[in-house]
C-alpha cells in the first residue's frame, strides 16, 4: 500500500544532520498519524552519510537510501528521488536542517484539501549569509518575469507536489530551482505558496557557490527557450534564418543593380558587400541549426542516467 506522504531528501555531506532530521521527521509523522517514506539520495558524498543512511534504514523500515557513485548535483538527486517516490503527496526538504519538518502537515492539507498542484516554501526571514541571499534575490525577480509564476522563492527546496507532478516533470542541470516553472509548462497551473520557517545551519558549511549562481541563469534561459521552442526550434531558427539570409540577399541584390546600372565600380570594394555575404552565411547557418534541432527533438535522448552505487530499503521487484 502506498505511504500519504513520500519526502526526497537530497544530501551530500551531511552525516552529522540526518540522525537529527529522520527523529524529527518521524516525530511528526507520528503526531499526525501520517503514513511515509523518507528518501534520502546521497549524491556522492565524501564523508559518513551513506553509513549513516544504512544504520538509519536498518533501524526504521520507512527510511530508504539511494547511493550515485559520483557527485551528479541536486537536480539529479531529486530526479532519482521523485522515480522512486510513490506516496499520494510528495515534499521534498533539504537535509541541513534549515528546512523544518514542522512545516509537513500544513503543506500535506495544501495538497490534499486545498487542491494545489505544487506548494512551494517561501523563507521570508533567511539565515544565509549576503553571498548567498543576493544572488536567491536575483534569481527570484528573474524567473518570476521570464516565467509568469509569482513565487517569492523559486530556490527553497522545502515543496510539496501531488505524486502526477512529479512524475511528469524531468530535472537536470539546475533545473531544480525552477521545478515550477516545469510543473506550468507541463500543464499542472494550480501553483501555491507558504510562508515557512528557516533555521540557521547547525552542522557543515553550505554547498553554495558562484559557478552555482552562472548555472542557475544560464538554465533559466535555457528553460525560457525549451518550454516555448522545444518542440519546433525551427520556428525560432527558421525565422531568423530567413531574416538574416533576407537582408544580406537585399544588400547583395542592390549592389549588383548599381552594379550593372552604373557601372561605377566593383562590388567587392565596397564595405557592404562583406556584410551582405556575412549575413547570407550566418543564415544558412541558422537554417541548418533548425534542422539539426529538429532531428534532435523528435529522436530525443535520454539525459537523466546516472550511476548508482547501491541502494538500502528498497523491495527489488522480480522480473
Amino acid at each position: 500500500m502506498s505511504p500519504q506522504i513520500s519526502i526526497v531528501v537530497p544530501l551530500y555531506n551531511e552525516d552529522e544532520s540526518l540522525p537529527e532530521l529522520i527523529s524529527w521527521i518521524n516525530q511528526v509523522m507520528r503526531d499526525n498519524d501520517f503514513s511515509y517514506e523518507v528518501i534520502l539520495v546521497d549524491d556522492g558524498s565524501n564523508d559518513k552519510s551513506w553509513e549513516v543512511i544504512s544504520s538509519l534504514s536498518s533501524t526504521n523500515p520507512g527510511v530508504k537510501g539511494i547511493r550515485f557513485r559520483r557527485n551528479y548535483g541536486k537536480s539529479a538527486a531529486l530526479n532519482v528521488g521523485f522515480a522512486a517516490a510513490c506516496g499520494d503527496v510528495v515534499i521534498t526538504m533539504d537535509a541541513d536542517l534549515q528546512d523544518s519538518p514542522d512545516e509537513i502537515p500544513q503543506l500535506y492539507r495544501m495538497i490534499t484539501k486545498e487542491g494545489f498542484d505544487l506548494v512551494s516554501g517561501w523563507k521570508q526571514k533567511r539565515f544565509d549569509p549576503i553571498t548567498k541571499t543576493i544572488p536567491t534575490k536575483l534569481f527570484n525577480w528573474a524567473a518570476r518575469r521570464m516565467s509568469g509564476i509569482m513565487l517569492h522563492d523559486f530556490n527553497c527546496g522545502l515543496k510539496a507536489y501531488r505524486l502526477d507532478v512529479v512524475k511528469s516533470v524531468e530535472v537536470y542541470g539546475e533545473m531544480h530551482r525552477y521545478i515550477p516553472v516545469l510543473a506550468k509548462w507541463a500543464g499542472f497551473k494550480n501553483i501555491g505558496e507558504k510562508v515557512v520557517q528557516h533555521r540557521a545551519r547547525k552542522y557543515g558549511i553550505t554547498k553554495f557557490g558562484w559557478e552555482r549562481f552562472v548555472n542557475g541563469f544560464l538554465d533559466l534561459l535555457s528553460i525560457t527557450f525549451v518550454s516555448k521552442f522545444g518542440k519546433r526550434p525551427m520556428h525560432l531558427f527558421g525565422l531568423l534564418g530567413t531574416l538574416s539570409f533576407m537582408i544580406g540577399f537585399i544588400i547583395a541584390a542592390y549592389l549588383t543593380f548599381s552594379k550593372f546600372a552604373f557601372q561605377a565600380y566593383k562590388m567587392t570594394d565596397r564595405p557592404v558587400f562583406y556584410f551582405g555575404i556575412f549575413f547570407m552565411i550566418i543564415g544558412t547557418q541558422l537554417f541548418l541549426a533548425g534542422f539539426l534541432a529538429e532531428l534532435i527533438s523528435r529522436n530525443g535522448f535520454d539525459r537523466n542516467t546516472y550511476l548508482i552505487r547501491e541502494k538500502k530499503g528498497f523491495i527489488e521487484k522480480e522480473n
